[in-house]
């Protein structure tokens, strides 16, 4: 070869250092950024160029230098897949987790958790105002006594509810943030896919994009269950709990249906709904259009064996339950008042919220009832009007210590508040029978009602116990659960950082490597400024010498 080509080798080996330096600039300068992916060099020879073929074997040719071939990532793509995976199981337990703390601190370390123990089983309780009634019921102070801590006892009961209810709504808003997550995820894939495959259509590699794609995956693999491929063009089909979520240039859009009863949202596919419109065009959105529309079906059992245990979204949708339970639902009576064989099991058992709404309302319903039941029969004993209207108001009917609401509904605890007549004037309940002597059998069954341990907090549990025992139980069950909930959690959480370190050591950036690399290039770069300063120096000496 000519001297004045082998300038043309020196250059090649300049630029392609030039380059591999420049690679690895990027990668120190990204060397902290979020789900970036470490660009490798990979360098070939030029084509040679052939003088003669004197044999088969042995053809004279030289070389043109060294090329810069291509920036490549390294990515394994089955870690990926299984970190997505497992991130999202994680993420599902952290949610459940997360949820049944915030419960066990409502009931048991909360003021008004506190307050309404306090109400029920303190030294100042409600039991213990009825132990006192029992031991003087004709005592107007003891009567007034038992008024005044019914009152509590119910007005406490109805915070702990109500701070249940709240949870739920707050649990509400992560589900649309969630959502509008998903929606703006999916756009964005959309349009990194038309963005890589527009430059990759050039033989070029989108290295930063396809960077950024991989991001939202491992987002959305947070999120929910989620499968994806990439085809030939480098366009990656993304599928959200079996849906087709990105596909065919479309990023499809998951919507939300609200419960105007309870402002519940319940996340659907608006392309799956089978909605009517109005006459301006938009869709009119009901219970029914979605029905098999909706992304998550919330009656199958968790598994992590069918990965039916995977993503953020399900897991707060499952803690939040779509309404406001009472006690009819652990006999399996729907939100609408229906029998329905294995509600409980299917639709309530599984919401952390919602099971305990269903068991705290039983507790309230079951002494409500009972004492106003114990004062129906006593009066009922006495005789009826008009010849005793012993524990009776003005018009004939028994006193109820606790009314409803709204007549025609349930004692439940949103529907209870205590007879203003009585609070007024607590003494109407004189517990003085006709005789003039004390109605002691009344009064006794009132302290009977707090001890008989004939109370299940739900059909799954066998041993039953008593007012007093059952609210400690049920903080108690809150705290065992969120114990084998931890335990997962931490499980997973193991698992799902195994996954990531072994990752991270294939597309994290190390920066002793990469000094290294850098080194490296720069002994290459200045190794071809050498060579191009000697060949310079020798065609100076032709030139200038051997020339003349």
């Amino acid at each position: 070869m000519s001297l004045m080509g082998s300038f043309y080798i020196g250059v090649s080996g300049l630029q392609t250092s030039n380059n591999a330096l420049n690679t690895t600039a990027h990668n120190m300068s990204n060397l902290d950024t979020i789900g970036y992916t470490r660009q490798q060099v990979a360098q070939g020879t030029r084509t040679y160029i052939t003088i003669a073929k004197s044999n088969k074997t042995n053809w004279k040719q030289t070389g043109l230098g060294v090329n810069y071939t291509l920036t490549r990532q390294e990515r394994d793509l089955i870690l990926d897949k299984n970190y997505r995976r497992e991130s999202g199981r994680l993420s599902f337990y952290d949610v459940s987790a997360g949820a049944l703390e915030e419960v066990e601190y409502i009931l048991g370390e909360s003021n008004e958790g506190h307050e309404f123990a306090l109400a029920l089983n303190g030294e100042n309780g409600f039991w213990v105002a009825v132990e006192e009634l029992s031991k003087d019921p004709t005592n107007s102070v003891n009567q007034n006594l038992f008024v005044t801590k019914a009152y509590e006892f119910i007005t406490r009961a109805q915070a702990v509810y109500d701070s249940l209810r709240e949870f739920q709504q707050n649990l509400n808003k992560t589900v649309v943030t969630d959502v509008n997550k998903i929606n703006a995820y999916a756009k964005e894939i959309e349009a990194l896919n038309r963005k890589i495959v527009s430059i990759e259509a050039g033989v070029e590699n989108a290295n930063d994009l396809r960077d950024r794609r991989n991001y939202l995956l491992d987002e959305l693999g947070k999120l929910g269950s989620i499968k994806y491929s990439e085809d030939m063009n480098g366009y990656v089909r993304v599928r959200f709990e079996g849906v087709d979520l990105v596909q065919g240039g479309i990023a499809y859009e998951m919507g939300l249906y609200e419960d105007l009863a309870t402002g519940f949202y319940t996340p659907y596919w608006t392309m799956l709904a089978n909605c009517d419109y109005d006459k301006e065009g938009n869709p009119i959105v009901t219970e029914e259009a979605i029905a098999g529309a909706k992304v998550f079906d919330l009656t199958a059992r968790i598994s992590s064996e069918y990965n039916t245990d995977i993503g953020s979204l399900k897991s707060t949708l499952y803690a939040r339950g779509d309404h406001y339970a009472t006690y009819r639902e652990l006999n399996d009576i729907n939100k609408d008042g229906v029998y329905e064989e294995g509600w409980y099991t299917s639709n309530v058992e599984q919401s952390v919220v919602m099971n305990v709404e269903a068991e705290f309302d039983q507790l309230i319903h079951a002494v409500v009832t009972k004492i106003n039941d114990i004062l129906a029969d006593a009066a009922n004993r006495e005789g009826q009007p008009p010849e005793s209207y012993y524990l009776r108001d003005e018009n004939g009917e028994p006193y109820q210590l606790f009314q409803k609401i709204v007549e025609g509904e349930d004692w439940t605890v949103s529907n209870i508040i205590i007879n203003s007549e009585l609070r007024q004037n607590p003494s109407l309940l004189t517990f003085r029978l006709s005789d003039h002597s004390e109605d002691n059998i009344t009064t006794e069954l009132l302290k009977n009602a707090f001890e008989e341990a004939i109370y299940k907090l739900n059909p799954k549990v066998q041993m039953p116990v008593n007012f007093q025992d059952y609210y400690k139980n049920l903080v108690a069950q809150i705290g065992n659960t969120g114990s084998v909930f931890r335990a997962v959690q931490a499980n997973q959480t193991v698992a799902a950082d195994a996954l990531a370190g072994a990752r991270e050591q294939i597309v994290g950036v190390s920066s002793d490597e990469e000094l290294t690399n850098m080194i490296m290039y720069q002994n290459a770069y200045n190794a071809s400024s050498r060579y191009i300063n000697v060949v310079d120096e020798m065609l100076e000496h032709i030139l200038s010498t051997l020339g003349h």
